[in-house]
C-alpha cells in the first residue's frame, strides 16, 4: 500500500531525485525516530548531511498543493461515506524567535494560553471508518501581513492579506466540496461557530453544519432575540434525553441533549435549531448553532456534534506519530511542504488501519489494530541497517555543526560584551 501511495504523488515532482528524497523522508517520518527533522530522516535514510532533505523542503521543484489534494483522493477512495462530516479546527507549535513564518505571541491551545508560536487550521475527513486531515492553512497574523519586509523574508508570497480563520476554514469546505468530496456536515468550535460569514457560506452551498458557539450567541427564535444561555431555562425536563456523542477512550460518551428551533436570519430555504448539550454529573452546558437543508432527528445532530472530537484525535495522531509539529523550518514554502508529507504520512496509517479493520477483523481477545500499532510494525519492517561508518560520519558531521554554532555564539557574546 505505501508504495502505491508513493506511486500516486510520483508525477508532483520533476525530477526523480526529490521524488525519490520525498519516499526517504515519509518513510522516516513513519519511523520510530525520537525526533523527526530533517537531521535525524536524513540519517535514517542514510545520507552523509541534511542538505538534501533541506533541500527538499526547500529549493527543489515540486507541487505540495498538488500532493494535497493527492491525499485528498487517497483518503476518500479508501474511506469513503456519504455521512461524512468535515471537522474544521486549528493548532498550535510552540516556536522560539520571531523570524519563523507566522509566529508571534497568541493564543495555542496547545500550551492553553498565550504563548510564542505558529498556528494552522486543518480540515479533517471524518467517516465511518476512519479520519484523516485533507487540507490545511497556515494562520498569518495582521503583525506579518502589515509587514511587508518581514513577509518577503520568509517567503509569503506577495500581497497576502490579512484573514482571520474562519477565511481559510470557509475556502478549505468550499475546495473539498468543489472537489466532490462525499460529505454531508460540517463540524467545528465556536472560533468557526460564532463566525456569520462562514456559516452563510456553508448554507449558500448548500451543506450542514453543527458548530459550537458561545453561551453569549445571540439566536433568534419566535418569542424574539436571545442569548444561548438564556433560553436553557425555556427547555422543558422532558425535552432533554439522554444520548450517546460516540464512543471515547473509557466507553460511550452519554450527555443529555435538547434543541430548539430558531429562525433563519435572511429567509433562505433550510432548517436551522440550536442544540445544548448538559453535562449528566457537572450540569456544564455547551451550545452547537445547526443548520441543515432538510429536517433531521436530534441523534443526527449529535452524532456530528461528536464527530468534531476526531480533529483531535488526528493532531495527536499526526504530532505523536509522523511528526507534525517538530519540523524546523522558518519558510511558507517549506512549512507548507513538511506539513504537507506529515499528513500524507499520516493518512497512510489511518488508511492502513481502516482497511485492516474491514478485511482481517480482529478476534474478540484482540482490539483492532490502530495507527499507533500499524506505525510500530510498519517501522520495524523499514528500518534500515547502517553500517558503523555511516554513523561515525553522522557523529562528526554534528559535531562539526555544533562547534561551528558555538564558536558563533561565543563570537556574538564578545561583541555585545563592553
Amino acid at each position: 500500500m505505501f508504495d502505491q501511495l508513493m506511486v500516486r504523488i510520483a508525477g508532483r515532482f520533476v525530477r526523480v531525485e526529490p521524488r525519490r528524497r520525498a519516499t526517504a523522508l515519509v518513510l522516516g517520518l513513519l519511523a520510530d525516530l525520537p525526533k523527526k527533522n530533517c537531521w535525524t530522516l536524513a540519517e535514517h535514510a542514510g545520507d552523509a548531511s541534511p542538505d538534501g532533505m533541506q533541500r527538499l523542503l526547500h529549493r527543489a521543484k515540486w507541487d505540495a498543493d498538488a500532493v494535497r489534494d493527492d491525499i485528498r483522493a487517497y483518503v476518500i477512495e479508501h474511506l469513503r461515506d456519504d455521512e461524512a462530516v468535515l471537522v474544521v479546527d486549528e493548532t498550535g507549535e510552540l516556536k522560539k524567535g520571531t523570524t519563523t513564518v507566522g509566529v508571534q505571541r497568541q493564543y495555542t491551545g496547545t500550551a492553553g494560553r498565550i504563548e510564542n508560536s505558529q498556528v494552522a487550521v486543518y480540515l479533517v475527513y471524518s467517516a465511518a471508518r476512519g479520519h484523516a486531515a485533507i487540507d490545511r492553512a497556515l494562520y498569518v497574523p495582521r503583525s506579518w501581513t502589515d509587514d511587508p519586509d518581514r513577509c518577503k523574508a520568509a517567503g509569503v508570497p506577495d500581497g497576502l492579506a490579512f484573514a482571520t480563520k474562519p477565511q481559510p476554514a470557509a475556502k478549505m469546505v468550499t475546495r473539498a466540496l468543489d472537489a466532490g468530496t462525499p460529505a454531508r456536515w460540517v463540524a467545528g468550535d465556536e472560533v468557526y461557530g460564532d463566525n456569520p460569514h462562514l456559516r452563510a457560506a456553508l448554507e449558500d452551498r448548500p451543506i450542514g453544519y453543527v458548530l459550537a458557539v458561545s453561551s453569549t450567541h445571540q439566536v433568534t427564535t419566535r418569542a424574539g432575540k436571545f442569548q444561548a444561555k438564556t433560553l436553557v431555562a425555556r427547555i422543558p425536563k422532558r425535552a432533554w434525553q439522554r444520548l450517546s456523542a460516540g464512543t471515547g477512550a473509557k466507553g460511550e460518551r452519554y450527555y443529555d441533549w435538547a434543541h430548539l428551533d430558531i429562525t433563519s436570519p435572511t429567509g433562505r430555504p433550510g432548517h436551522w435549531s440550536l442544540l445544548i448539550r448538559r453535562n449528566r454529573r457537572t450540569g456544564e452546558l455547551a451550545f452547537y448553532r445547526c443548520f441543515s437543508p432538510r429536517p433531521v432527528l436530534l441523534s443526527e445532530l449529535v452524532r456530528v456534534a461528536g464527530r468534531r472530537w476526531t480533529i483531535e484525535e488526528t493532531f495527536q495522531a499526526g504530532k505523536g506519530l509522523t511528526g507534525l509539529d517538530e519540523h524546523q523550518v522558518r519558510r511558507w514554502t517549506s512549512w507548507h511542504r513538511w506539513v504537507t508529507l506529515t499528513m500524507l504520512a499520516a493518512a497512510f496509517l489511518a488508511v492502513t488501519a481502516a482497511t485492516e479493520c474491514r478485511d482481517h477483523p480482529a478476534p474478540d481477545e484482540l482490539i483492532p489494530l490502530t495507527r499507533s500499532e500499524i506505525q510500530h510494525l510498519f517501522a520495524a519492517l523499514i528500518s534500515p541497517v547502517h553500517d558503523l561508518a555511516n554513523r561515525l560520519r553522522w557523529s562528526q558531521w554534528r559535531r562539526r555543526h555544533q562547534a561551528r554554532a558555538r564558536n558563533s555564539h561565543y563570537r556574538r557574546q564578545t561583541a555585545t560584551q563592553p
